[in-house]
């Protein structure tokens, strides 16, 4: 199963994946090699375009006491850091990053209100760089659950990413699990919990999304 934001992409790669294997056989005739490599090369980009866009299916019962990993990466910051966008005082931050060969799909950590969405324009810096959660192209999106109280989670663009998709509006009842938007090509995901949350992850752990437990009440 694929995700639906990569519907024209791997429209456009079966198109020329196909393109170049006709190509290559009528114009690279006599040079086998090349004809076969240019052919491997073209169909190694095609695979690597499908799996990007993949969505398993991962469907959960919600639990209220529980948040969720909403994507699959690592988990590379666990801190108390100030949050200046919404809250405007510290919270415990939990980050995931994710590299081109995992899954991009964003879902939501827990179910609630969308009480804040907002798209910030921005860089292209590294995803694991320190200023890329304030300073790279991002969105904001702030979630009143009713155990946890409000969350943050943050989808933010990398060196590679150049569009983030959010499908969270003000005033939306999210569903834990659900989709929630794509982050094209690399990128990273912070999450903003309140003080004393207990985390059930420590750094380095792989998170799956809708799989791993971020934290419990």
């Amino acid at each position: 199963m694929f995700h639906k934001e990569g519907f024209k992409i791997i429209a456009v790669a079966s198109l020329l994946l196909v393109a170049i294997l006709l190509l290559s056989d009528k114009f690279i005739v006599e040079i086998v090699w090349l004809r076969v490599a240019v052919q491997l090369i073209a169909l190694f980009f095609y695979v690597m375009i499908l799996q990007f866009f993949r969505n398993p299916n991962r469907s959960i019962i919600p639990n209220e006491h529980t948040i969720v990993a909403p994507v699959d990466g690592k988990v590379v910051v666990i801190e108390e850091v100030f949050e200046e966008e919404y809250f405007k005082d510290n919270r415990l931050m939990v980050s995931i990053f994710m590299s081109p060969i995992n899954v991009h799909v964003t879902r939501y950590a827990v179910s609630g209100k969308v009480k804040y969405s907002k798209y910030h324009p921005g860089k292209y810096l590294v995803a694991w760089h320190p200023k890329a959660s304030t300073e790279n192209e991002r969105t904001s999106v702030v979630i009143e659950n009713s155990v946890f109280g409000e969350i943050m989670y943050r989808q933010i663009a990398g060196a590679l990413a150049k569009r983030i998709v959010n499908y969270a509006k003000e005033g939306d009842v999210a569903v834990q699990g659900a989709d929630a938007g794509f982050i094209k090509f690399g990128s990273r995901v912070d999450l903003y919990l309140p003080l004393g949350t207990k985390v059930n992850v420590k750094l380095q752990d792989k998170a799956v999304g809708n799989h791993t437990v971020i934290a419990q009440a």
